[in-house]
């Protein structure tokens, strides 16, 4: 009997491992199509925020975020609407620095009948040298309203040098 009982744990280890490993597989298959309609987001984004000493272009970065957009910053504290965030960006970030994405750590989840969460690391670098420091990871909450895809919600923290 007490060898039942040890072969019965080790056969239930292997099969929760089994559907774990399924339930893994398929989460990661179901987000391909997420991430692939995320990705391209997240790049608009900052190519606008690469690009925003162009009025222009910090037009079109601003476009991306919500009114009421809340941004979480490690260093800089919080801003509530997205004119504070933008006025941040113009006065700190525009002709500073330009964002590269470190592609393999750009990930998106879904949330149920709202939008969907990115997450990543990246680098800031300045335009003038090339030289890129300041890793950081973000978080971006995205709402999906009638196909249209706003930032509501925004978390840059972990910011270490190089």
């Amino acid at each position: 009997m007490k060898n039942l009982s040890r072969g019965s744990g080790v056969l239930l280890i292997k099969v929760l491992s089994i559907f774990a490993l399924l339930y893994t597989t398929t989460s990661q298959a179901d987000q391909a199509p997420l991430i692939e309609t995320m990705r391209p987001l997240d790049t608009a984004v900052f190519e606008a925020f690469n690009h925003c000493k162009d009025p222009k272009e910090l037009a079109k970065h601003a476009s991306y975020f919500d009114e009421a957009v809340e941004f979480y910053h490690d260093n800089g504290g919080v801003t509530w609407t997205r004119e504070a965030m933008i006025g941040n960006t113009q006065k700190n970030a525009c002709g500073n620095y330009t964002r590269k994405l470190v592609a393999e750590s750009f990930n998106a989840y879904p949330i149920n009948d709202f939008g969907a969460i990115t997450e990543g690391v990246h680098y800031f670098c300045k335009p003038a040298t090339k030289e890129c420091h300041g890793q950081a990871k973000f978080v971006m909450v995205w709402h999906n309203k009638n196909g249209e895809w706003k930032v509501t919600r925004v978390l840059s923290y972990g910011h270490i040098a190089n």
